[in-house]
């Protein structure tokens, strides 16, 4: 896990990220717990345990699937997620998404959108975008918010735009109520509270930092 090893070289002892990254950083503390004190997510991603599909029993993959569906429908989500990812860095399209979840569009500049695309022109960019979702949206019972949660152990902060239109804060209080050693700070703002209303973003982070800036032991790197 990278974001472990980089954690782990600066002797971090918290880690703050929005969407996937706060996801990332969920499964680092929940996986490498010795080098985190507490995380604090913006809006994150990842999705509850479905009961539905957890009660399905699991079938054993028979020689066709195997050798001729499987392959066929990877090459399908392939080739439909090269499009997609294309499609999803056109400057037009990035500023229409941006629009969307920021509730006042003036946030949206040629900066904001420009240090989005930039990213896209790594040659590898499209191969993360396709394993991403392929991984988070086509199998999103492989990592549920329940199953970190139940591993985590330490404070976790929860900084949320209440005014997002992709992850709101009905979202953010189930996960309250399921891991208690959590604090909730609801914000009025967007998707990207950090950079909507950084002001009350670092306000927040602060007050509830402060307590957990002992250093990592030695011993535990």
């Amino acid at each position: 896990m990278l974001i472990f090893y980089f954690q782990a070289s600066l002797i971090l002892n918290g880690i703050l990220l929005n969407i996937l990254g706060g996801l990332t950083a969920l499964i680092t503390a929940a996986d490498c717990p010795e080098f985190v004190s507490g995380v604090a997510i913006l809006n994150s991603a990842g999705q509850f345990r479905n009961p539905e599909e957890q009660s399905k029993s699991v079938v054993e993959e028979t020689a066709i699937q195997r050798i001729i569906i499987n392959p066929l429908k990877n090459l399908v989500q392939r080739v439909v997620l090269t499009f997609a990812f294309w499609q999803a860095k056109q400057p037009s399209r990035v500023q229409s998404v941006l629009r969307n979840v920021y509730p006042d569009s003036t946030n949206v500049d040629d900066y904001l959108i420009e240090s989005i695309i930039r990213p896209t022109g790594d040659p590898n960019a499209g191969e993360v975008y396709y394993r991403l979702i392929t991984q988070f949206m086509f199998s999103p019972s492989n990592v549920t918010l329940n199953d970190i949660l139940e591993k985590l152990s330490c404070p976790l902060l929860l900084l949320w735009g209440d005014l997002d239109p992709w992850v709101g804060p009905s979202k953010a209080e189930k996960i309250k109520e399921m891991y208690p050693n959590s604090s909730l700070v609801h914000l009025q703002a967007g998707h990207c509270p950090h950079d909507e209303v950084p002001d009350l973003v670092n306000e927040a982070l602060l007050n509830w930092a402060v307590p957990l800036s002992s250093p990592i032991s030695s011993k535990a790197i």
